[in-house]
């Protein structure tokens, strides 16, 4: 990857150079981003590495992943021991939480109770009662949740964590209580904490549905510590949260106001407002900003080669593509399956396959090593174009390679059986998914019962239904998957 200090007089004509040539080799129409018959495609998983390597993660939705990381470390047995008893004080806590109602106090019992407050038994409880808002309950949740938030703030030797205020933002924002919500966050300001792309990014989902979002997006440029790393100011860092929520309009509107106030867009803000601008169907937009990128002295990194190779895959420019993968070699940037994987769902969503398994062949024959997401992009394509026989045989080659599929692996496959109507192998690839400790998402249970519907198998429709039910997988969507058709 290029820096600007060795981006010399030399390298710039080149990258001028080739800005023109790939302005003039990708399309200047942008194919539609509707999914065929509403299938799911890999792009927006792919629209990660657009984004950053270092995003916040969130620690709070992952309490089980926390506990594993722990429990592998050294003193195996006095951490095992320690995420068991947090469990099951979490557990208790739930427990008197929910009788709390009218005449019941549940703070006394908290008290009483004599656990250990931390940081990670307060989330746990709290992830507790988020796992469980519906409509019906919103309100409840919201006051319990509130009640152990400020009973646990109370407690000798504890003290919230920016983690734990964003649990609790997290269930205000669930159950609609925005007063609430912000008052927390004035709460959590006036506390010292800082406001993260965290804090930013459910505020920006709470608040975007309300139509609300530009006024989220000016309280935090106008905000002295909004500053999260590694960006070098506010504005990188509200732009890359509005990039990870697909708010490219708000993109747009966010760097103007940049360039008022006199910042200087980096490579990392080039990167954002060209992916924004690609999402938007601006494709002219697109090139001037390659051109401007050039002509201020940068040189395009890896996620910038990631966006070309999208365009010119989605273009269906193969051609084109090829010449930028050697383009790369030459600056120094030696392609990546990521890279591979870019393109090659740009080219699927052409419809070009056979360019889909030339480069697929290319990748592997440059030493990249498919991984789970490429095969994915590969047995979608097929799928999409109906070429079952060619997405089994990817399939079965991922498996022998070593790499194990994920939900949306198997939601391509169910998909692609049932689109031939081999409903009992759709089934069974179901339960395989869940003895292999995959667990199917909603769009695998709707996948599924839409087609049997479509095919008038209506008893076969419900039983994958009750199926779901008695596997306590998304109760709370039941009224919705028993009003979905398969277009």
């Amino acid at each position: 990857m290029y820096s600007v200090a060795l981006f010399v007089p030399r390298t710039f004509r080149g990258f001028c150079c080739f800005s023109v040539v790939s302005r003039n080799l990708c399309s200047r129409t942008l194919n539609g981003d509707d999914v065929e018959n509403g299938f799911w495609r890999i792009e927006d998983f792919l629209n990660e590495s657009w984004k950053s390597s270092n995003v916040e993660h969130n620690q709070e939705e992952k309490i089980s992943t926390l506990y594993d990381s722990c429990s592998s470390a050294g003193n195996f047995s006095a951490r095992k021991s320690f995420v068991d008893e947090v469990r099951s004080d979490a557990s208790k806590i739930l427990e008197i939480l929910s009788q709390d109602g009218p005449g019941f106090d549940a703070k006394p019992l908290l008290s009483d109770l004599g656990v250990r407050v931390s940081g990670l038994l307060v989330r746990e409880v709290l992830f507790g009662i988020l796992k469980t808002v519906n409509y019906v309950n919103k309100n409840r949740c919201a006051k319990l949740g509130y009640k152990f938030f400020v009973w646990s703030g109370e407690q000798e030797n504890y003290q919230h964590t920016p983690n734990v205020y964003h649990m609790m933002i997290k269930i205000f924002a669930e159950t609609e209580e925005f007063k609430a919500m912000w008052r927390l966050v004035d709460e959590m300001t006036e506390k010292g904490y800082p406001a993260t792309a965290r804090t930013f990014n459910i505020l920006i989902c709470t608040c975007g549905g309300a139509g609300l979002a530009r006024k989220v997006v000016e309280r935090f440029i106008k905000s002295k510590t909004f500053n999260y790393r590694p960006f070098r100011h506010s504005f990188n860092a509200i732009l890359h949260s509005l990039l990870t929520l697909n708010q490219y309009k708000l993109i747009e509107w966010v760097y103007q106001q940049m360039l008022v106030e006199g910042h200087s867009p980096d490579v990392v803000t080039y990167n954002i407002i060209m992916c924004a601008k690609f999402r938007l169907g601006k494709l002219d937009h697109f090139h001037r900003l390659l051109d401007e990128m050039g002509r201020s002295g940068f040189s395009p990194d890896f996620h910038t080669f990631n966006i070309l190779l999208h365009v010119l895959g989605k273009g269906d420019k193969p051609l084109a593509a090829l010449k930028l993968l050697n383009h790369m070699k030459e600056v120094g940037i030696d392609p990546s399956v990521l890279h591979f994987t870019t393109l090659i769902d740009g080219l699927s969503r052409a419809g070009n396959l056979d360019a889909c398994q030339y480069f697929f062949d290319e990748m592997i024959k440059h030493g990249c090593v498919p991984d789970v997401v490429c095969y994915t992009v590969m047995i979608t394509g097929y799928v999409v174009s109906g070429q079952l026989d060619k997405a089994q045989e990817i399939f079965a080659k991922m498996i022998e390679k070593g790499q194990l599929p994920n939900v949306f692996t198997y939601n391509s496959m169910i998909r692609g059986l049932c689109m031939v109507r081999k409903f009992d192998e759709a089934w069974l690839m179901l339960k395989e998914m869940e003895s292999k400790g995959c667990n199917p998402n909603f769009l695998v249970y709707t996948t599924l019962v839409g087609y049997l519907r479509n095919a008038g198998r209506l008893s076969e429709a419900h039983e994958v239904i009750k199926h779901m039910v008695e596997k306590g997988q998304y109760t709370h969507l039941l009224s919705k998957i028993k009003r979905y058709r398969r277009c």
